[in-house]
């Protein structure tokens, strides 16, 4: 089990909030944390997309299609699957929850260190779905 989803359990998630977490935690996963993720859409053409996300600004929108191209088709089969909703669902949910999760992990508008502090991860996501 990921921290994510370890501290999602802590915050009493419910299933579908406990899905989606699990699901970008995967995702963080997959790319070596926090900063790899952020590293994937600045090479795939969405860096100040996803630097709107880690500033202290207001976050830019991702779109579905903006995430498939950056995270690919595999990728969100496996979130897909893990949310138990098609690809295409998976992404628009993905698209929503994304920038909001990375902005309440990078609140002073730079990446956590490596390792992080797991108590300011832990307020970050109470934020997001507290």
């Amino acid at each position: 089990m990921s921290l994510l989803d370890q501290l999602g359990g802590l915050l009493g998630q419910d299933n579908g909030q406990q899905g989606m977490l699990g699901a970008v935690s995967q995702l963080v996963e997959q790319h070596g944390g926090l900063g790899g993720l952020v590293n994937a859409f600045q090479q795939g053409g969405l860096g100040e997309l996803v630097q709107s996300w880690v500033s202290t600004g207001q976050n830019l929108p991702v779109s579905a299609d903006q995430l498939q191209g950056v995270l690919g088709s595999d990728a969100l089969a496996g979130i897909a699957q893990k949310l138990g909703v098609d690809p295409q669902q998976a992404a628009s949910q993905l698209s929503g929850v994304l920038p909001q999760l990375v902005d309440q992990l990078t609140p002073n508008g730079t990446l956590p260190t490596e390792g992080g502090d797991v108590n300011e991860l832990l307020g970050g996501l109470k934020n997001l779905f507290g």
